[in-house]
């Protein structure tokens, strides 16, 4: 079992290394980006790039023999290394392309430590896989405290949806228990995770398969949990191999109210 101490350490390297992704974020935004084709719609930008090596310098400082698997970068490191950092350099970077603010800089620890950072507020959202914490703009540090009070709920509606006809995100949105309850927001970064569990929202769905070893939403899930949050897959089952998708939501009534919009969606696109 992870020592205290151990993953107090994890998450001192989590949170630089997302600090040092997010510098470079700032101070390359709103300047001319030169674009990587990733297919499909998809792309990067030199500041994702960028922001990943910056990430990687730390790592590779502070943890020499564990592995990565960056967004950019693919897998580097030791093939059988015991401990794999999952790096998202650049979490909406559509966003940030066109001038958005609402981005995140992901580094998760595989199972342990995790940090997100907000570039633009400079908020650090941690966790050392036990407790979850916001680092503020001041230097002192909260802990996270999840609340469903603003009724607002993050959905994400990029394609693809594998789950469709049965279930699609935007469905859930034209249902009318939906409206009657919460309020749709939709922000296209991962950055909403961790604002469920800073209290900041009430859920978060997306759809999808096996979300848990993401480099997309492993930093987000794990503040989730820490912090108390109802995580699941769209299913109601673990978020894990064999799962589809994510509801991540503050507390375990919203979560319910949520799954059972959810079922009734599907229901209909069967």
């Amino acid at each position: 079992m992870k020592s205290a101490a151990a993953g107090s350490e994890d998450s001192d390297v989590a949170i630089a290394a997302v600090r040092a992704g997010a510098d470079v974020v700032r101070e390359l935004y709103g300047g001319r980006l030169g674009r990587i084709d990733k297919g499909g719609g998809d792309f990067a930008t030199e500041a994702d790039v960028a922001a990943e090596k910056a990430i990687l310098d730390v790592i590779r400082d502070r943890r020499p023999d564990d592995a990565v698997l960056g967004e950019e970068g693919g897998q580097q490191g030791a093939v059988g290394a015991g401990r794999q950092w999952l790096v998202d350099p650049l979490c909406g970077t559509l966003n940030y392309a066109v001038g958005n603010m609402i981005v995140a800089v992901n580094v998760a620890l595989r199972g342990g430590a995790a940090a997100v950072a907000d570039p633009f507020s400079g908020e650090v959202f941690a966790t050392d896989g036990e407790r979850a914490w916001v680092c503020g703009r001041d230097g002192a540090d909260a802990p996270l405290a999840p609340t469903s009070a603003t009724t607002l709920v993050d959905v994400d509606l990029d394609p693809p949806f594998p789950s469709a006809p049965g279930f699609r995100a935007v469905d859930l949105l034209a249902h009318p228990g939906f409206g009657e309850r919460f309020r749709p927001r939709v922000v296209s970064s991962t950055i909403a995770l961790a604002w469920v569990a800073a209290g900041k929202r009430a859920a978060y769905v997306t759809d999808g398969g096996d979300l848990s070893g993401s480099v997309h939403f492993a930093a987000g899930i794990a503040l989730c949990r820490a912090a108390g949050c109802t995580v699941t897959g769209i299913d109601g089952g673990p978020v894990g191999e064999g799962g589809r998708g994510l509801v991540a939501a503050a507390d375990a009534e919203t979560h319910a109210r949520l799954m059972s919009l959810i079922r009734d969606v599907s229901a209909r696109g069967e």
